[in-house]
């Protein structure tokens, strides 16, 4: 974990209420697809925690929603704003585990973390699969990004405005492959969990006090005891979680 203050280099708006911002600076503690970043907003006393995208040398990307007053407020940021982040946080995902055929599934805002993922599975020469879930056409960002990976990229919508009509269940079902990956919502996570063939991880969303384990206000119960979401977390492989 390192405090790192990152400049915005962009911050675009991708569909009605989701966001693209990327931010320059030290990002040597970003190790693993799946960790995040907790962002400081000045007048707030809590930090926002975000999924990484995209991660390079000296420039991270995430992906938000602005869904309350601290990411209002980093929709009105500008390019050369200063934002105080802890970064490197949480374990990530492990893709040792992959097989040659994973699948990345993700929903909504879980979508972001999805990318970077995929990026580093095909860096392995992983044949990757994405299916990307939404409730309705105007929703979707992040399609072509999977596909300019040579990731094969299924969408589902739940109104069938756009790819398959449905839920990721619904796409996971035509689609063979050794693993998978996926964040999304509780309802949609337990979903997967239920119509999974394979073995998984699971990145969970929660409320973060501090965002690297000292406040204990992430804590769930696990098959082999208590873990915090945001630093033993916040992906659980398949065989320990309890719903």
């Amino acid at each position: 974990m390192k405090d790192v203050i990152y400049t915005v280099e962009s911050n675009e708006q991708l569909t009605e209420n989701v966001y693209k911002m990327k931010l320059a600076g030290d990002t040597s503690a970003i190790t693993a697809p799946g960790q995040f970043i907790n962002i400081k907003i000045e007048s707030l006393f809590l930090r926002r925690p975000i999924s990484v995208f995209d991660c390079e040398d000296g420039a991270v990307t995430i992906i938000y929603k602005v869904v309350g007053t601290g990411t209002e407020k980093m929709a009105q940021m500008t390019k050369g704003q200063k934002l105080d982040c802890l970064t490197g946080l949480g374990n990530g995902f492990n893709t040792e585990l992959s097989g040659n055929s994973p699948v990345v599934i993700g929903g909504g805002v879980g979508v972001p973390p999805m990318y970077y993922l995929a990026k580093k599975l095909r860096e392995q020469n992983k044949n990757v699969t994405a299916i990307l879930g939404f409730n309705k056409e105007s929703e979707i960002f992040g399609e072509e990004d999977f596909k300019s990976l040579g990731v094969k990229t299924v969408v589902t919508t739940v109104d069938g405005s756009a790819g398959i009509k449905g839920f990721v269940t619904d796409g996971m079902k035509d689609i063979d492959y050794t693993y998978f990956y996926t964040c999304g919502p509780e309802p949609m996570l337990k979903a997967v969990y239920n119509a999974s063939k394979t073995s998984g991880q699971f990145s969970f969303e929660e409320r973060m006090g501090c965002g690297f384990g000292a406040c204990m206000g992430c804590s769930c119960k696990t098959k082999y005891g208590n873990k915090r979401i945001c630093k033993e977390g916040p992906v659980l492989v398949k065989e320990e979680i309890i719903w």
